[in-house]
């Protein structure tokens, strides 16, 4: 058994903490605009495209009735004309605010779902910007602890061989000799009583 690890790869974790680093310092602001750009989203979605169509729809609903006012008029002011023109410009209004209601009824049914459908994704969202926020600031941590540890101990001189060397394994039926005890004067053979 070895008296020392080999420590070799205290630099391949010190590049990974860097990167680590790296990724984090990146991955927060990408997902923090992501979480407003959501928000961004359900703000457009019931304001400014609410009040867009709404608008719309109005302005469309006002040039559907002139474009109604302007075929009666040529209807009653001559009967037998050409009224092609205005039979078009009636047909192109009503279209116009056939997509605007439908727009209109889009807006509403997303307006209704965006909570539903997108909520699951933001809480997973927010689960990772947890992990970001705090784990990884935990993860830094702990590896430029294990850096540390890892490099003062492989900075440690190795132990010396004689302070390491077994004791020699005493033979049966001899005394063991220590310092101090030549193994002559005591004992049960005779020694002085």
């Amino acid at each position: 058994m070895a008296d020392k690890a080999h420590v070799t790869s205290v630099d391949a974790l010190e590049t990974f903490r860097a990167n680590l680093v790296l990724y984090v310092s990146r991955a927060r602001p990408t997902v923090e605009e992501v979480s407003s750009d959501v928000l961004r989203t359900r703000l457009w979605l019931q304001n400014d495209q609410r009040l867009h169509w709404e608008g719309q729809h109005r302005r469309r609903a006002k040039q559907l009735e002139q474009a109604q006012a302007a075929l009666s008029g040529a209807r009653l002011s001559d009967l037998r004309g050409d009224k092609t023109v205005e039979q078009n410009a009636v047909r192109k209004a009503k279209a116009a605010l056939e997509e605007a209601e439908a727009k209109l009824k889009r807006l509403k049914q997303w307006t209704r779902d965006f909570d539903s459908q997108v909520q699951p994704l933001v809480k997973q969202l927010e689960k990772l910007h947890t992990v970001l926020s705090n784990d990884m600031l935990l993860a830094n941590a702990y590896l430029t602890r294990a850096i540390d540890t890892l490099s003062a101990y492989a900075e440690m001189a190795p132990p010396s061989a004689a302070t390491t060397s077994p004791a020699p394994a005493a033979v049966p039926g001899e005394a063991a000799v220590t310092p101090g005890n030549s193994g002559s004067d005591a004992g049960p053979q005779g020694g002085a009583a």
